[in-house]
């Protein structure tokens, strides 16, 4: 008894120190390791992406984007992560090969007596050893099992629509930032354009208040006109300095979406010809049809429903009994033993009984799991027609705001033109000047606005039918021969849109289409565009 006492004490112990020793602490991370991990992981966001050399074209911009934006390159580890999956996925169907092998030891002979089977009294032979007490056992098995194999096929097929999910994800997010990166680009565009002239009278609005607070201050003029003067003065001040401020934060939207440094000063250069309406001379049977079949919210919904149907034949393949095979090669060292090395091969049958009970409810669930994908679908098809709609309607509305924007910039300029002609000739005071300067500053600023939001708008008709710039492999290709290839798809997709006619109307149910943008905008906009580089010349 005090042996076994003591055995069973020294065993309490070791179970406590091991215990102890498998106690985890609190560890935060010390602040070196998170400036020396930020570090790194700033250098290693920036590796491999050439500096920008020269002026920013807009081609440039979304080729840029598409290489290197970070955000894009985890929509892309995705997708490989989903293409491993299925990998994995198939080999699950592979038949099961297991190698064993281990040791036995205990402290005393393995002795075994005997009973007679007639009589039921022990056996007069003396009490025998079977087994060794140490020996090595080894044993290579291949196992089959067929309801593994299903369930594994099964899930191979969800995992290639999985692939095809991430794909969509990935086009998805590509739509998204070839819209932020031509937003930011306008805008930066505009801050580029106005900088100077933002300065420039800002400088002379300080310099005029300051004379006016010095008229003031001496008595030359009536003090309530003075202050007057002085308090429309302040209000251009504080719409410039708004102004000054809107316009700072383009270029580091645009430096972030191109995986840029932030702190990094670039220009950019303004694309060639003006916005034409063709968009809005697309049929919106045309446009139903394409977002049906291209959506990627939409195809994304498609493949959730085979993937809910595969989860109903899986539950149905639980309910049939499993017929698994074996095949193995075996060795024992044990001495004792006349065959040490001999191969055994199986088939067993197995059925768990409790699927008469359970097997009805889990039918019901992944019959209710596809009704769900289906008015999933459903709900994301009608969402998709309406989006379609609305993205046209905001174009639409978005180019005639473009058109009204133009047409008062181009009165403003030259208002601005003719008050700077005046003031020359000293018959024009200082307040208007600065008041006519900043009001051609903000009907800039909102032309430039204007044009963000319109093309902010045919980006979400472009991403909403799910038409996109169709590249090869961004690795593959360099960043010449992307921007080559983005500029050439992105001056023809609007082109190929409009010239490809609808199938049939059946493909898309028919609804009205809003009234497209007559011929004279067209004109209109031509002759405001001649009309600005005029101007600009003027002031140049």
């Amino acid at each position: 008894m005090p042996r076994k006492l003591a055995a069973a004490t020294a065993g309490v112990f070791a179970a406590a120190v091991l215990a102890g020793c498998g106690t985890v602490n609190v560890q935060p991370l010390a602040e070196e390791t998170l400036q020396r991990q930020a570090a790194l992981d700033r250098a290693a966001a920036q590796a491999q992406v050439p500096p920008l050399s020269g002026k920013l074209s807009m081609d440039e911009a979304i080729a840029r984007a598409l290489k290197y934006n970070l955000e894009r390159r985890t929509r892309l580890m995705e997708e490989a992560l989903a293409l491993n999956q299925l990998d994995v996925a198939n080999l699950d169907m592979l038949p099961k090969a297991m190698a064993n092998a281990g040791y036995t030891w205990r402290d005393k002979e393995l002795i075994t007596r005997s009973v007679d089977s007639v009589t039921g009294k022990p056996s007069l032979a003396n009490p025998y050893i079977s087994s060794e007490r140490s020996h090595a056992a080894y044993d290579l098995g291949l196992t089959w099992n067929m309801l593994d194999f299903g369930m594994s096929y099964l899930s191979a097929k969800q995992g290639a629509d999985r692939v095809l999910i991430a794909a969509e994800r990935r086009r998805k997010a590509m739509h998204v930032l070839i819209a932020d990166v031509r937003t930011a680009f306008w805008r930066t565009a505009s801050a580029q354009k106005l900088r100077d002239d933002v300065k420039r009278t800002i400088d002379m609005a300080e310099a005029a208040l300051a004379d006016a607070r010095k008229v003031e201050k001496e008595r030359l003029r009536s003090p309530v006109d003075t202050l007057r003067y002085q308090r429309q003065l302040l209000e251009n001040l504080r719409l410039l300095e708004s102004i000054e401020q809107e316009l700072a934060s383009g270029r580091v939207e645009l430096a972030s979406l191109i995986n840029a440094p932030l702190d990094q000063d670039f220009e950019v250069v303004e694309p060639d010809g003006g916005m034409e309406p063709a968009l809005l001379e697309v049929p919106v049977a045309r446009l139903e049809e394409l977002a049906v079949t291209q959506n990627a919210d939409l195809r994304e919904q498609f493949y959730n429903g085979r993937i809910a149907v595969e989860e109903t034949r899986k539950t149905m393949l639980r309910l049939f009994p499993n017929l698994s095979f074996n095949y193995d090669l075996r060795y024992d060292a044990d001495k004792y033993q006349i065959n040490n090395r001999w191969n055994d091969a199986g088939a067993h049958l197995s059925w768990n009984v409790m699927n008469l009970f359970s097997g009805p409810a889990q039918k019901r669930m992944a019959e209710a799991g596809v009704k769900l994908a289906d008015q999933r679908r459903m709900a994301t098809q009608m969402s998709v027609l309406t989006q379609v709609h609305l993205a046209r309607l905001q174009y639409q509305v978005a180019y005639r705001q473009y058109l009204r924007a133009d047409q008062i910039w181009s009165a403003d300029a030259k208002i601005a033109e003719h008050v700077r002609n005046r003031r020359q000739v000293e018959a024009q005071s200082q307040l208007e000047m600065v008041a006519n300067n900043t009001t051609a500053i903000l009907s800039l600023l909102r032309r430039y606005q204007s044009l963000a939001q319109l093309q902010g708008a045919a980006s979400k008709m472009q991403a909403t039918v799910g038409m996109e710039p169709r590249l090869g492999s961004v690795d593959e290709l360099s960043l010449e021969q992307l921007t080559r290839d983005v500029g050439a798809a992105m001056r023809t997709w609007e082109q190929d849109l409009a010239s490809r006619p609808a199938k049939s109307a059946a493909a898309a149910p028919a609804a009205p289409a809003p009234a497209a943008a007559p011929a004279a905008p067209v004109k209109l906009a031509k002759a405001t565009t001649q009309r600005k580089r005029a101007a600009q010349g003027k002031r140049q």
